[in-house]
């Protein structure tokens, strides 16, 4: 059976017998050595009696190349590139004659505007910076003025008032007509609130028989109130201020970009606004030298504030101006917190507060003693003759309280002394105030506080009473809100109206965002650990009284404090953490010569607060804040406790050096 063929051979020896045999070919090395090479196209050829030239090459953007006679196939150039660019600078375009007009978006900003925009600065890098500063791998920055584009700038043009003018004078001759007052108008001068329409009065008529007219003046020419109040350097002449239906906006950035402002000298120059004649008014601290802003809520008190803050980063370097600022309110200034220009951050505790106000008593009787050591009067002269010693200058201080109310609330006694005694004496020391208060009561604001600072800005109020507070006089309740103010500096005699500068909270972001990514903020130990100390001095119990628990720490105090509960190491344990930047309990353990279980207690008292990362194994936790934070989180949180303070509670104030 195995010699039997099977199916598979039959089926191969079928196919063979089918398949025609393939033509033998010669082979390479059985040709003769004479033998020419037959030549073999590339180009297919169906019939070899035609002949086809060669297809062109179809690739887009190439130039053939002549084929060399001594190649069989052409070749081809590199592809020249689509574009070419211009080695020469192109010239801009000159500028034309007339700004062009501001195109508007569909989101209601100019181009200019958005093409001046500028990434906001990143956190990060800014943390790092600081970061590389404390260690010292790098150099405080100089200061960066902000560009005067992160501000807003008017592109309404102003109402025709005209028609209303014609209207109110028709209306106001009528009335003063038929009162039997003998008086003529002979003008009228429109602002961005109020009209003035000048009235001159004739012989015999008595002011007070027009300002008894008041309310009657103002139903007939169909307003709420009017303001009746003489006008300076006019004899027999009268102003009757009647508000404008069509209220202009007038933008910080206005006043900022004016011949007053930029002309003037003084690092402490700020915007106020514009006054009824349209002209923009500064203000110059140095010559106020302290300052009194009052009004209700809603009337621009805020708004004034902020815009007082950013003239002075807009004109003044850290060096030559720094500011202390106490915000009770907790919402006002906290964004400015991180600017180099503050001594320390803003201030929300009003027992703090009062520890700043004493630190600015401390440091004006502190430069007196300089200035007398040097032989000299005021900071202008103390300067001039440190740069001419080579010794270090000294920079004016602003201190910004914005609700004295709630100051007053907790400390009045400690904080009318301190704002008294700097009122008193600190123009020559480069110290002034600027206090502001939205409840001018006489509690508030007492008569030692209005003797010692000589000037006002008033806004809108509820009753002639508050008025007299602010002022000393009324037309306070005259005003209409919105910015609308009088502003009454030193020796001005009479209150002059004016409509202050608005900036809103997005332009105020912008300046600050741009001032933090370009600066680095530069508290001050010196500063911070006299507050704080003037604070615990505020917290310990008068004699008799007893305050403090079994362990040691002041009841009153730890009610207020939010790292009452903590290890008293922390702050050490914390300060070691920024030297090393990293955080371990072994690390705690071999700097603090402490035990485990203290050590990871501190550990997880900084992570519950956020000052470092969560476990990751083997490796250190990580540092998530930097100094200046913490520095924060101490002032607006209370202090956190000390072994000195530990000590100092259980042995008393002769507690010995040697046991912490």
């Amino acid at each position: 059976m195995d010699d039997e063929p099977g199916e598979e051979d039959e089926y191969y020896e079928r196919f063979r017998e089918y398949t025609p045999p393939a033509p033998a070919r010669a082979e390479r090395r059985d040709r003769p050595a004479d033998s020419t090479p037959i030549p073999v196209s590339t180009v297919y050829t169906p019939h070899p009696e035609v002949e086809r030239p060669a297809p062109k090459p179809k690739m887009t953007g190439f130039k053939p190349e002549p084929a060399p006679e001594y190649e069989p196939a052409p070749r081809f150039e590199e592809p020249e590139p689509v574009f070419t660019s211009i080695s020469e600078p192109i010239p801009s375009p000159a500028a034309p004659d007339e700004p062009e007009e501001e195109l508007r978006s569909e989101i209601g900003r100019t181009v200019r505007e958005i093409r001046a925009e500028k990434p906001k600065p990143d956190k990060n890098v800014n943390a790092e910076m600081a970061a590389a500063i404390e260690k010292g791998a790098a150099e405080t920055p100089e200061y960066e003025f902000p560009p005067i584009d992160l501000l807003r700038r008017s592109s309404a043009a102003a109402p025709d008032g005209r028609e209303e003018i014609s209207l109110n004078r028709e209306r106001l001759a009528s009335s003063l007509k038929s009162f039997g007052v003998a008086a003529r108008i002979v003008g009228a001068t429109r602002g961005p609130t109020v009209t003035r329409y000048d009235l001159e009065l004739e012989s015999g008529v008595k002011l007070t028989k027009l300002t008894n007219l008041a309310n009657d003046l103002a139903l007939s020419l169909g307003v709420m109130n009017v303001r009746i109040a003489p006008i300076p350097d006019k004899i027999s002449t009268v102003g009757i201020e009647v508000p404008n239906k069509i209220v202009s906006i007038v933008y910080l950035r206005e006043v900022i970009e004016s011949p007053e402002f930029r002309n003037a000298k003084s690092t402490l120059t700020f915007a106020i606004g514009k006054d009824i004649s349209g002209k923009c008014v500064v203000g110059n601290i140095a010559k106020l030298p302290h300052m009194l802003i009052a009004g209700t809520t809603g009337s621009g008190k805020s708004v004034c504030l902020n815009s007082l803050l950013l003239s002075l980063l807009y004109k003044a370097t850290p060096e030559q101006v720094r500011l202390i600022m106490i915000d009770p309110k907790m919402v006002e200034l906290g964004i400015y917190n991180g600017i180099p220009h503050l001594y320390v951050p803003v201030v929300t505790d009003p027992k703090k507060a009062a520890g700043a106000l004493q630190w600015a008593v401390v440091e004006m009787l502190k430069r007196y003693r300089l200035f007398s050591e040097c032989g000299v009067r005021d900071l202008a002269g103390y300067n001039a003759h440190q740069k001419k010693t080579g010794g270090e200058t000294m920079p004016q201080v602003v201190i910004v309280v914005d609700e004295l109310a709630d100051l007053m609330l907790v400390a009045s006694k400690d904080v009318e002394e301190s704002i008294c005694r700097v009122a008193q004496m600190g123009r020559a020391a480069g110290m002034h105030l600027i206090i502001a208060t939205q409840r001018p009561s006489a509690d508030v604001i007492t008569g030692l506080m209005k003797a010692n600072i000589p000037s006002r800005i008033a806004f809108a109020v509820s009753s002639a009473m508050e008025s007299r507070i602010i002022l000393d006089a009324a037309g306070a309740e005259k005003l209409i809100g919105m910015g609308d103010m009088l502003y009454s500096p030193l020796g001005s005699g009479k209150p002059m109206r004016v409509q202050g500068a608005f900036v809103s909270d997005e332009e105020r972001e912008d300046v600050i965002d741009h001032i933090k990514g370009s600066s680095q903020a530069e508290y001050s130990d010196e500063v911070l650990h006299e507050i704080e100390k003037a604070a615990q001095e505020k917290d310990k119990p008068k004699k008799g009284e007893k305050a403090a628990d079994e362990d040691g720490f002041d009841v009153d105090a730890g009610e207020n404090n939010a790292f009452a509960d903590y290890d008293e190491l922390l702050p050490q344990a914390v300060d070691v953490i920024f030297d090393t930047k990293q955080a371990s309990v072994s690390m705690l353990q071999r700097r603090l010569k402490l035990g485990y279980s203290r050590a990871a207690r501190l550990v997880d008292q900084m992570e519950e607060l956020g000052i470092v990362g969560p476990f990751e194994g083997s490796k250190p936790r990580q540092v998530l804040i930097t100094k200046q934070q913490w520095q924060e989180m101490q002032l607006i949180n209370g202090s956190a406790p000390t072994e000195r303070s530990r000590l100092e509670a259980e042995f008393g104030t002769d507690a010995p050096e040697d046991m912490e």
